[in-house]
């Protein structure tokens, strides 16, 4: 097993894109985040993730966080860096984050309404292609391309991992079982979907909670390794409003709920960026602060 696989067995830490006053990416103030997380043992960082707001960055803003959050980590912990969108977007991104000293590719799939199983492995093969011979991870966000492409991706030389984020555990069954042996299955969903995942074959899960208390998903992972789901599942409840809010508005308060509670938590990384639900509801603050107060996580805590 690589380093790399061994990694995503554990917490594969999403970290957002901060923004300053005039809307900008200013990876800066990711420091004390990426330091938390480094120090609480999360196994990998992710940049360019759907935490990060990856679809509102342009291409040049994206090779910006590729370049600087290697950096920032300054090797503490492996390097994921998300490429997708158009495939010379992806191909630009895949080299540059490769430069910049990531230490894996994570392909986005694609969101085109008109994407084709071969065409799919088509993209798939080019981006692999251009990373140096980084090893690639899948974010797969849609299984209705059917089991024997999920199986077609994964036998692409490099491809060694799949972030499932999708609510079909069955699927992913099938999936494990038509794939070649050797692929890492991470549960994509975060921490609330780790343990029906893990109960079919998924090892580790991806994380927005590390950005905010990275020690609680450190917690949770600890207990799913050595079986302990009803620990597992006590930790995850007390998370439980967190992540419920981030999956309100049709998931459009995902990124909005996490950088509102790194604000309230003295670790401003600016607004989330249309089309997402931003600014949170008086209620989702409420509710969202009462969280943070109960944790200890609110600024002067």
């Amino acid at each position: 097993m690589t380093d790399i696989q061994t990694a995503l067995r554990g917490i594969s830490g999403i970290l957002v894109t901060p923004f300053d006053s005039d809307d900008r990416p200013d990876p800066a103030r990711l420091s004390p985040i990426i330091d938390r997380a480094v120090q609480a043992g999360v196994h990998a960082l992710t940049v360019n993730g759907n935490t990060g707001e990856f679809y509102a960055l342009s291409a040049e803003e994206a090779l910006t966080m590729a370049r600087s959050v290697p950096e920032l980590v300054a090797g503490r912990a492996p390097v994921i860096a998300g490429v997708g969108r158009s495939l010379g977007e992806a191909l630009a991104l895949a080299r540059a984050s490769a430069a910049a000293g990531a230490s894996a590719l994570m392909i986005h799939q694609p969101p085109d309404p008109f994407v084709s199983p071969r065409g799919l492995v088509d993209y798939v093969a080019r981006i692999v292609g251009a990373g140096d011979g980084l090893p690639v991870v899948l974010y797969l966000r849609n299984d209705a391309i059917g089991t024997e492409t999920i199986a077609r991706l994964c036998a692409i030389e490099g491809v060694l991992g799949v972030k499932w984020a999708t609510p079909n555990p069955m699927n992913l069954v099938r999936a494990i079982a038509a794939a070649p042996e050797g692929v890492t299955w991470v549960a994509g969903l975060a921490e609330v979907w780790a343990p029906p995942l893990y109960a079919v074959g998924a090892r580790g899960f991806t994380s927005g909670l590390i950005n905010v208390w990275p020690e609680r998903s450190m917690a949770i992972h600890a207990a799913l390794d050595r079986g302990d789901y009803g620990e597992a599942n006590r930790l995850i409840a007390e998370v439980r409003v967190f992540e419920d809010i981030r999956a309100e508005e049709q998931n459009g308060a995902n990124v909005s709920g996490v950088k509102w509670a790194l604000a309230a938590s003295g670790q401003d990384c600016g607004p989330a960026r249309p089309p997402a639900a931003w600014p949170l509801t008086a209620d989702q603050q409420r509710r969202l602060g009462g969280f943070l107060q109960a944790n200890g996580l609110a600024a002067g805590k």
